[in-house]
């Protein structure tokens, strides 16, 4: 599981040092894509798998197949070198707003990676209490 926030810097190749607590989760390969909210996700192999199985069984409407699209299309591969960084594609950085300062952030089965400019932007958890009632309702416990 993923949890946790780590800050990095973007170096002018567009390769990131993937933080160690996470690197040894993912493995040496994991796949980049669009996220939600203006972030990337990353997933592990594994997980990436049951993601794509999730989209594989939504239903044939219109919003479903922009779904698949989105997060297919976004999708690639990722390999970290022997110093831990990992290239991220050109498209998926600008796509995201990533420039030099980035924040990783665990989030369960995948991690997400925001430019730090819009991580500070959205990291607003004032109204956290009214929408966990909300999640109560759905069964969610804490």
């Amino acid at each position: 599981m993923f949890m946790g926030t780590y800050e990095h810097s973007i170096d002018t190749k567009g390769r990131v040092i993937i933080p160690a607590k996470f690197r040894e989760q993912l493995g040496d390969s994991f796949v980049v894509t669009l996220g939600l909210d203006g972030c990337l996700f990353v997933y592990p192999e594994n997980e990436w798998q049951d993601f794509v199985k999730e989209l594989r069984e939504l239903p044939g409407s219109k919003e479903a197949r922009k779904l698949q699209r989105y997060f297919m299309a976004g999708a690639a591969p990722c390999d970290v070198d022997k110093q831990g960084r990992v290239l991220i594609p050109a498209s998926l950085r600008e796509k995201a707003g990533l420039e030099k300062d980035i924040v990783f952030v665990g989030v369960m089965s995948k991690i997400e990676i925001w430019s730090k400019e819009l991580w500070d932007e959205n990291d607003d958890f004032e109204n956290v209490d009214e929408i966990a009632e909300h999640m109560s309702e759905l069964g969610l416990s804490y």
